[in-house]
C-alpha cells in the first residue's frame, strides 16, 4: 500500500503488552497507572496512546490517553478521569491492580510536544484532565534540569479536582523559573482573591508577561480551549505558537 504521494505507506504501529506496577488516585473519580511495557521507546513529552482491554469472550475496547510522565524507555504513567459508563475507564480507575495486563499503542502525536532543546519560554494553560499531557512537560523539564521558564495556569472545578497536588506544590516551591496559577470554576479556597467562576480576562498572561515570546499549550475540553484560545489572541499570542489538545467526554 503507498500514500497518496506514492511514497510507502508508514507501518502500522504494534500493540504492546503492558503489566499494571502501582496506581493510585489523585482525586475520587481520577487514578494514575504506573505501567510497565516491555520495547517501550519512550515518547515526547505531551504525547499519548491507544489503551486496549480484551475481555475473555474476545470483545475488546479501545480509548486514547494523555501520558503523564516524563519520557522513559519501558515504562508509561497515565492518568485517568473516571467515565461511569465507559468501557476502559472504569476498569483503570477502579479495577486494575498490580500485575494485571493489557495493551498499549504508541506513541501517538507530532504536534503537541515539548524537550527541552526548544528555547521558547513556555505557557501551560489546562482545564480539568487536561492537565495531564502538560504534567508530563513540566516533568520532563525538572528530569532534564531545563531553566525554561514556565507558566501553567490550572483551572479545576473545585481543590478537590485539581490532580498532582502534592507534585504541583513542590514544584513550585523548589524550581526555579516556574510559576503555577491555579484557577477554580465551581467553589475555591476562602482566602482565593479570584471569585470562581470560568476563564475571565486577566486569567492568562499576555505575551508581553515573558521575556520572550512563549509556545503556549492548551488542553482541555473544547470549550475551555475556544474560551482560552481567544483570551490568549487578545493577549498579543501569535496564533502559530497555540499548540492546543481538546477532548469530548472519553470512556
Amino acid at each position: 500500500m503507498t500514500s497518496p504521494a506514492g511514497t510507502p505507506a508508514p507501518t502500522p504501529m504494534p500493540w504492546r503488552l503492558a503489566r499494571v506496577e502501582d496506581g493510585w488516585l489523585e482525586t475520587r473519580t481520577a487514578r494514575t497507572v504506573v505501567l510497565e511495557v516491555p520495547g517501550w521507546p519512550g515518547h515526547a513529552a505531551g504525547q499519548h496512546v491507544d489503551v486496549r482491554l480484551t475481555a475473555a469472550d474476545g470483545y475488546t475496547a479501545t480509548r486514547t490517553y494523555s501520558v503523564a510522565s516524563a519520557p522513559e524507555p519501558g515504562r508509561l504513567v497515565l492518568t485517568v478521569q473516571l467515565v461511569g459508563d465507559g468501557e476502559v475507564s472504569p476498569w483503570l480507575v477502579e479495577e486494575a491492580r498490580a500485575g494485571d495486563e493489557l495493551e498499549v499503542r504508541g506513541p501517538i502525536g507530532g504536534w503537541f510536544r515539548w524537550s527541552a532543546e526548544m528555547p521558547e519560554p513556555v505557557l501551560l494553560v489546562a482545564g480539568g484532565s487536561g492537565v495531564v499531557p502538560l504534567m508530563a512537560m513540566l516533568r520532563e523539564r525538572q528530569r532534564t534540569r531545563s531553566s525554561t521558564p514556565f507558566h501553567l495556569v490550572y483551572s479545576a472545578r473545585t481543590p478537590d479536582h485539581v490532580f498532582y497536588t502534592n507534585e504541583l506544590h513542590a514544584m513550585a516551591v523548589t524550581a526555579s523559573g516556574l510559576r503555577i496559577d491555579r484557577l477554580y470554576s465551581r467553589g475555591g479556597l476562602p482566602d482565593d482573591a479570584r471569585p470562581p467562576g470560568r476563564l475571565r480576562p486577566g486569567d492568562l498572561p499576555p505575551v508581553d508577561a515573558f521575556p520572550a515570546p512563549p509556545l503556549v499549550y492548551c488542553c482541555g475540553p473544547s470549550g475551555f480551549v475556544e474560551a482560552a484560545t481567544r483570551l490568549l489572541l487578545d493577549g498579543g499570542h501569535d496564533s502559530g505558537a497555540i499548540r492546543t489538545e481538546r477532548f469530548g467526554p472519553s470512556s
